[in-house]
């Protein structure tokens, strides 16, 4: 073997342990949001993604979570929350506003209604 082989295998095993940790290992801390007035607010932008997209709140304390569309993609239109029976259209370029109060901790999944648009709140 010579060493534009060794070169070659040692660049494709590196980027095998990447790919690993990145799709299977890493955990995002998530974003604590700060408390304004006695509510919990966050702004989400949604494009290509939700950004945070794993939020941390505190139980029993009101949540508003703007959601600001910046895109045109179908997928990204609606904001679906199953386990609070919530969701909302999102309008192109406008914020729309989601109000709860979660009761317990846990987590609590948000998609968009093709499913691949993916996000998460931490409740603590």
């Amino acid at each position: 073997m010579n060493w534009i082989q060794l070169l070659v295998n040692v660049v494709g095993v590196g980027m095998m342990v990447w790919i690993v940790w990145y799709f299977w290992l890493y955990r995002k801390e998530g974003v604590k949001i700060s408390e304004t007035g006695g509510v919990q607010e966050v702004v989400i932008k949604v494009k290509g993604g939700y950004d945070p997209d794993v939020i941390v709140v505190k139980k029993d304390k009101p949540v508003k979570l703007h959601f600001n569309r910046q895109e045109s993609a179908l997928c990204s239109e609606m904001v679906i929350f199953d386990k609070i029976d919530k969701s909302a259209n999102l309008p192109e370029g406008e914020t729309v506003t989601i109000e709860f109060t979660p009761g317990e901790s846990g987590e609590i999944p948000f998609q968009c209604q093709m499913g691949m648009l993916k996000g998460k709140i931490i409740v603590q």
